[in-house]
């Protein structure tokens, strides 16, 4: 067992966005959208059709801080939103193939199972104990992996227990390795399974612009890949500043949501090029939801995407590339959705008929909303619909978790579509687990 004090620490994590800058020469040759037109580029998610404010239902032995008062969420018309479990600082999720949700949490060490009773609350117990921050959590058949913060590790998954521990990729970067001296804003994992058998999982960036991390072994700001059958990790994704949402959808393909930059610098041409604008920063750049192929690169810390919400072209970042030699921006090809700037996606998820229409196919992202923007980019549930291979427009699936004046009560981390029908989602901020109910 590891060192239980690192179990209480509280995981440090840079949840926000702000990129910047193109690729083709000095500060004259720089082209971008203007200001004026930027902000609006990434406008608030879409409320779907018919969506209505509810109650949040809360049983009695349920109901401390903060639902020691009446709490609204807007939900689809008719759709019911209670809180099914509360535990410390949950995380990711996985549906386990007995019908039990497996839930990480990364600050207690610990893998919690809940099973679902046939009519009361659900049964919790500790799956996996003594773990470094275990993050991200996935199945393959019955074999599950976990993500720590220094290893993911796979285990046969039979009769509600765990047995066969091992190690698919070791001596990962974290808070203790050596050269970092525990500077690591993105030390949490996450970890996803492709149709063939392969297995990815994410390494964040150390910091907002931390250059070092592109030539690092291993390489960090990236998604690696293990083959089918085990062998060594070898990056798949790279310029991925902190991609903690990582998921295979319908088709096949691995998909991330991910984390942008902070105080981008301006960079149009004029007196205001070089200059951190809290009004530019606000907007910029948007948070990126990306398909990931081969050698897919997304640009951080040389490249930042800009307008949106589909197809976002880069442009150089005036700060870490401002002549375009690092890398050539104008080259990359754009990123296929995104969400506003520090927006902080972290669970990502895919539906594929577990739901009613119209979410029966597409993606579920929890928001955690900006750490320092302002005013707050709102925390919610958003729902990216499957459209032709690819995916459409943020529609918010579940919010209100945000009052006028930028107060909280609640912060999504993850959205998961549960067998029964209903969608599971963790909140680390009210320390709660809800049930989002479709009508009966």
């Amino acid at each position: 067992m590891r060192d239980l004090l690192r179990h209480n620490r509280i995981p440090v994590l840079v949840l926000s966005a702000t990129l910047l800058a193109g690729c083709t020469g000095g500060q004259s040759t720089q082209s971008p959208p203007s200001s004026a037109d930027s902000p609006s580029s990434t406008s608030a998610a879409a409320p779907p059709t018919g969506a209505a404010p509810v109650t949040v239902e809360v049983p009695d032995d349920l109901a401390d801080a903060p639902f020691d008062e009446p709490r609204q969420a807007t939900v689809p018309q008719g759709w019911t939103l209670s809180v099914w479990a509360r535990t410390s600082r949950p995380r990711l999720m996985a549906w386990t193939p007995d019908g039990s949700l497996l839930v990480s949490v990364p600050s207690a060490g610990r893998v919690l199972k809940y099973t679902p009773g046939a009519d009361g609350p659900p049964e919790e117990s500790v799956l996996l104990d003594g773990l470094d921050e275990p993050h991200g959590l996935a199945f393959a058949g019955s074999i599950l992996y976990v993500a720590q913060s220094d290893q993911v590790d796979a285990y046969d998954y039979a009769a509600g227990a765990t047995t066969n521990p091992r190690t698919v990729a070791g001596g990962l970067p974290d808070d203790r390795s050596p050269d970092l001296r525990g500077a690591y804003s993105h030390v949490l994992k996450s970890v996803a399974v492709g149709p063939d058998g392969a297995v990815y999982f994410s390494i964040g960036s150390t910091g907002n612009i931390s250059e070092q991390d592109r030539t690092a072994t291993p390489p960090r700001a990236t998604i690696m890949r293990v083959p089918p059958g085990g062998g060594p990790a070898e990056p798949f994704a790279t310029g991925v500043r902190n991609g903690t949402g990582l998921a295979v959808a319908p088709d096949g393909a691995l998909w991330t949501a991910n984390n942008g930059r902070d105080n981008v610098q301006f960079p149009e041409p004029g007196p205001s090029y070089g200059q951190v604008l809290p009004e530019y920063v606000g907007e910029n750049p948007p948070e990126q939801i990306a398909k990931l192929t081969p050698g897919r690169e997304l640009g951080w810390p040389y490249c930042n995407n800009v307008g949106g919400p589909a197809d976002l072209p880069f442009i150089r970042d005036v700060q870490t590339n401002p002549d375009g030699e690092k890398m050539d921006c104008a080259a990359l090809p754009a990123v296929e959705q995104s969400m506003g700037a520090h927006s902080a996606p972290l669970g990502l998820s895919f539906v594929d008929g577990e739901l009613p229409e119209p979410y029966a196919r597409g993606a579920l992202i929890g928001v955690h909303g900006s750490w320092n923007r302002q005013p707050p980019r709102e925390p919610e549930v958003s729902f990216y619909p499957w459209q032709d291979g690819g995916l459409g427009n943020q529609q918010t699936l579940v919010g209100n978790f945000q009052a006028e004046d930028g107060s909280r009560w609640g912060r999504p981390v993850a959205a998961v579509a549960g067998p029964d029908g209903a969608v599971y989602i963790t909140d680390d901020a009210a320390d709660a687990i809800y049930r989002l109910a479709p009508p009966a």
